[in-house]
């Protein structure tokens, strides 16, 4: 198989007895990842909060990427959370010791894709690391607010979860800087607090606002009897609700703003069988209704920001579906111009700088923007990777391209590489809406397949971008379809013609979607109570799709038989057809013996590629309040299943992927982290790999050609590592053996695919991935005290380029250029010359790579190949080989030139300042300057300006041997006559060397041996 490998090591009796090594993400540290980005979409921001004394610091929250810092003012950011919870609902900045820094995880915009988080997280060091203090249980966290005059009082706003009761909801206190807390307004398990406000004149006053929600898989409601604005004098300890002119029904969410200039100032946006805007003048004590725009009051649920300048009270701001101002209280609304451009709508943070009122930062599902004119206009900013990926997918074209739907951001394309890396205008937008299952047709490299909520599928061709809808209709007999917010929409593993698509019935086509069969009765249960969807919302009817149900979620075909065909709904079921849907089996009972719960969302489908009866398959019990990993695993078919259970895993299960070549190696998404196995499964660690490691992994895909792994992310975009082939040979076998070297059949000679600059700008850019392939080798241990050397050997066993190796524990990679080593230059210029610093590439032929481990040797040997190309044939390469080996002897030849004069020229001057005689020293001298003369019209020895350099003959070498050299291309003609001309001068300059040496020698003898020192009688 491709991924057996040979192993080297010594032998055993000279081997410690040691313990099994853990294979963990450090073995694999050398696989780092590409955060491929893109910024030209970003995802939803949760939370912006700058540093009120240097405003040029900022700290982004994210829905699924983390915390971001920027200290620039968006000019560029850096991730300050990786290591934890992904999911961010607040901020806040101690403004009197800016290095402390609270992050509150779970964000608290409670659609039906949330993440979820797990507790408060404390910074003293001004984000570099942070400490979780508290509050773990939560699972969503609103707002942070800090008292202003005792810094270390804080309170924390926790709506709680959204799909379970839970006692762990409320407003919690801390006097302490969260290291106790208590929890001081409560109502009941339904009901969070959800806003907050304190007084910056008397932080004894506090105003809460609290909320009673509840999620389901197909219904949400805002609202109850527990919803309200509560307001305390006292510091939390006693409150009192306040009501004299706000609704007299239930409410809903409520968002609240105080006006720091006038703090008895207060608007509030309440949720109600009539929401609207509530202005308060006197402290909340009584409040008037105020008729306002469509903006302002939509989706309070989902648009909970409201803010007020700090310095006028007369200026406020709401983000929602759009951005609006006020610059009368909130009597009266304007939108944004967006004439810097269009703004993504759905807003949910916001932040003034203090220093500079005018200048605004805004979090949107898009991305960040920054405004100058108080909200009048915005700029994007380009540079913030943090998209929210629910599918993805790749093609087969070497570069391969990545599909993918985000969140809110519509289907995208964008390649894996590209000349000078990949950067934001490199995604192309294919469809809008939220983009889910984006999919390229197998054998048509002209159309893609994707579909945005509630399975609005469309076929697109390529070559102009056109759409065609392609979403089956209800047919004849048929009851109304039902289609999941993220219907699956997949191609044929067996058969690549076929396009399946899920609603409660199975459908394929086989001509690209312009026709349908159905494949299935309906597969779900059917249950009507979770079929009301135009009920859902509460108080504010919210009926986009997200809360379909009873529907088909995951559809897999068997790589072995078009006819095998899996599929699995949102409440439950999974069956498979063996008879491409004339008959279908019902594989859930056997999963609820295995110990899944009933009526548990089966997300992902995994049948394997070398086994037939073997097969995977993830469930999310997440929307009833459970959390657990489950995933599963089938030998047989589907009759008997075993629960795979790891003390690694954390979040519920999105994707299995077993990797292509090795059935052993295998990958698996959840909520909150990437993890892999090498051994079928049996064990499990975390995979870190510069990926963030709790991300919230929703898909993966390995590239055929390339041996990389995709990893798509709801929140922090695409990863990609290159080259899983050292995760493929790893087995417990290997990592017990000392040292390990990989073998290497051959590598193709090349200078990488691509060339280019990076895009300049304020955008994100990819790096491209390494254009070289690499010698891996694993070391058990880190080796110390020992040197690691490696070098590339010709079949004689002469030297032709030393490496520089690395010594860490786990998988150790190493590239070659397959450029001998470089030759020597003339020395003594006042400037660099930096054909020191390259060679020639070699010939193709077998080599061997050498790798030393103090007096330890291992070898591989392995071949170096051509592979023609059009305008570069093996007769070409050996022709521009040729040529270049004629520069880089005409180097060496003047290196050694130059080297006679210098040595001579130092020896004079030694002598010189030796000898009393002045005839003597004045003949020496002319030796000298004769020989300097001559020096100085092969290589530059005066400095003026960079860009007035001297081009003497050393220059003239460098400056064709790089041409000779730096590309892969024919020799052109006029570098052939070029290298017949300074082959002439090299040789005129050894000559005219000679003659100077002749001339002066027998003068430079007799003085020498006149003023040699006398030995002692």
């Amino acid at each position: 198989m491709k991924w057996m490998i040979k192993i080297a090591w010594c032998s055993l009796a000279a081997m410690p007895l040691v313990a099994q090594p853990k294979i963990n993400a450090s073995t694999f540290g050398a696989l780092e990842a590409r955060a491929l980005g893109p910024g030209t979409m970003s995802g939803r921001i949760t939370a912006i909060q700058g540093v009120d004394s240097t405003p040029r610091i900022l700290y982004i929250g994210t829905a699924g990427g983390g915390l971001w810092k920027t200290t620039n003012a968006c000019a560029s950011f850096k991730p300050v959370f990786d290591k934890h919870c992904q999911s961010i609902g607040a901020i806040a900045v101690d403004q009197r010791r800016p290095d402390v820094v609270y992050a509150g995880t779970g964000e608290s915009n409670m659609r039906n894709s949330v993440s979820i988080g797990n507790g408060l997280y404390k910074s003293t060091d001004a984000g570099e690391n942070w400490v979780r203090i508290g509050l773990d249980s939560t699972e969503h966290i609103a707002k942070i607010v800090l008292d202003p005059m005792q810094p270390d009082v804080l309170y924390v706003a926790a709506p709680g979860p959204l799909f379970s009761d839970s006692p762990h909801r409320g407003l919690y206190k801390s006097t302490d800087g969260g290291k106790h807390w208590q929890k001081i307004l409560y109502i009941d398990e339904r009901t969070g607090c959800a806003d907050l406000a304190i007084d910056p004149r008397n932080p004894q006053v506090v105003f809460a606002t609290t909320w009673t929600f509840r999620r389901t898989a197909h219904s949400f409601h805002s609202g109850g009897a527990g919803s309200a604005i509560y307001k305390s004098e006292d510091g939390g300890a006693h409150w009192r609700k306040l009501s004299k002119g706000l609704p007299s029904g239930e409410f809903g969410r409520v968002a609240l703003a105080m006006a720091p200039s006038h703090p008895e100032h207060l608007l509030a946006i309440v949720e109600s069988e009539n929401t609207g805007l509530y202005i308060s003048q006197d402290g909340g004590e009584h409040w008037k209704f105020q008729s306002t725009t469509l903006n302002v009051v939509s989706r309070p649920f989902y648009f909970s920001t409201l803010v007020v300048d700090p310095f006028d009270e007369r200026r406020v701001y709401r983000p929602a579906l759009q951005f609006s101002y006020s610059s009368d209280g909130g009597f009266s609304w304007t939108d944004a111009s967006y004439d810097g451009g269009w703004v993504h709508s759905d807003h949910h943070a916001l932040w003034i700088n203090p220093r500079n009122t005018d200048q605004l930062y805004l979090g949107t599902d898009g991305g960040v923007y920054i405004s100058s004119d108080r909200g009048v206009s915005w700029i994007f900013c380009g540079n913030l990777p943090v998209g929210q990926f629910y599918r993805a997918a790749i093609d087969q074209r070497d570069p391969f391209r990545i599909y993918g739907g985000l969140q809110d951001n519509g289907s995208w394309l964008g390649p894996s590489a590209a000349p000078g890396g990949v950067s934001n205008g490199d995604w192309k937008l294919l469809f809008w809406g939220d983009g889910f299952w984006t999919v390229p047709d197998p054998r048509d490299s002209n159309v893609v397949y994707a579909e945005s909520q509630g399975g609005n599928a469309v076929r697109i061709e390529l070559n102009g971008f056109k759409s065609y809808p392609i979403r089956p209709m209800r047919q004849k007999g048929m009851e109304e379809l039902r289609w999941n917010w993220n219907t699956p929409l997949v191609t044929g593993a067996a058969n690549t013609g076929n396009l399946y698509i899920g609603a409660q019935h199975l459908f394929r086509s086989r001509d690209q979607g312009r026709n349908w069969t159905v494949m299935s009765p309906d597969l779900s249960t059917d249950d009507d109570s979770k079929q009301r969807q135009d009920q859902s919302g509460g108080l504010s009817a919210d009926n986009t799709s997200a809360e379909n149900h009873c529907t088909i979620y995951a559809i897999a075909e068997s790589p072995f038989d078009e006819r095998e065909i899996w599929a699995g709904t949102d409440d439950g079921r999974l069956q498979r057809t063996l008879d491409e849907g004339g008959s279908w089996v019902d594989l859930s009972g056997a999963l609820i013996l295995a110990g899944a719960p009933p009526g548990t969302w089966v997300s992902w489908i995994e049948l394997s590629r070398h086994n037939r009866n073997l097969a995977w398959v993830c469930l999310d019990n997440h929307m009833r309040g459970d959390h657990s990993t489950w995933l599963f695993k089938t030998a047989d078919g589907g009759q008997n299943w075993t629960r795979v259970q790891s003390r690694e895993f954390t979040g519920f299960a999105h994707r299995l992927k077993e990797d292509i070549e090795n059935p052993s190696l295998l990958f698996f998404g959840t909520e909150m982290g990437l993890f892999a196995s090498v051994d079928a499964g049996a064990s499990w660690f975390r995979m870190k790999n510069k990926i963030p490691e709790f991300a919230l992994v929703r898909d993966l895909q390995i590239a055929q050609k390339s041996g990389s792994l995709v990893v798509a992310t709801h929140g922090r975009g695409i990863f990609v590592i290159d080259d899983i082939g050292p995760m493929r040979r790893m087995t417990l076998n290997v990592a017990a053996k000392e040292v390990v070297l990989f073998p290497v059949e051959e590598m193709q000679l090349g200078s990488g695919r691509f060339g280019g600059m990076v895009t300049a700008g304020n955008v994100w850019n990819a790096p491209n991935p390494e254009p070289l392939p690499s010698f891996d080798y694993y070391l058990r241990e880190r080796v110390m005290g020992s040197a690691v050397q490696a070098d590339i050997v010709d079949m004689a066993g002469a030297l032709v380029r030393s490496l520089t190796p690395t010594n860490r524990k786990g998988i150790n990679r190493v590239s070659w250029n397959f450029r001998m080593k470089p030759g020597r230059v003339a020395e003594g210029s006042t400037k660099i010359d930096y054909a020191a610093f390259s060679a020639p590439m070699v010939l193709p032929g077998n080599y061997v790579f050498v790798l030393r481990i103090g007096e330890r040797e291992y070898r591989d040997t392995f071949s170096l190949v051509h592979r023609d190309r059009p305008g570069f044939t093996l007769s070409d390469r050996e022709a521009q080989h040729r040529i270049a080996m004629r520069y880089y002897a005409m180097q060496e030849a003047l290196a050694t030139t130059v080297g006679r004069i210098n040595d001579r020229q130092e020896e004079l001057r030694q002598l010189i300042g030796s000898l009393s005689s002045a005839r003597d020293r004045s003949k020496l001298e002319g030796y000298v300057d004769e020989l300097e003369q001559h020096r100085s019209s092969l290589l530059s020895i005066r400095y003026r300006s960079i860009f007035a350099e001297e081009q003497q003959l050393r220059e003239r070498i460098s400056e064709a041997y790089f041409q000779a050299i730096a590309s892969e291309t024919p020799p052109s003609n006029v570098l052939v006559e070029r290298a017949g001309l300074l082959e002439a001068d090299v040789a005129k300059a050894e000559q005219t060397t000679v003659s100077i040496f002749a001339k002066y020698e027998k003068d430079f003898t007799r003085i020498q041996k006149k003023n040699m020192p006398r030995p002692r009688p």
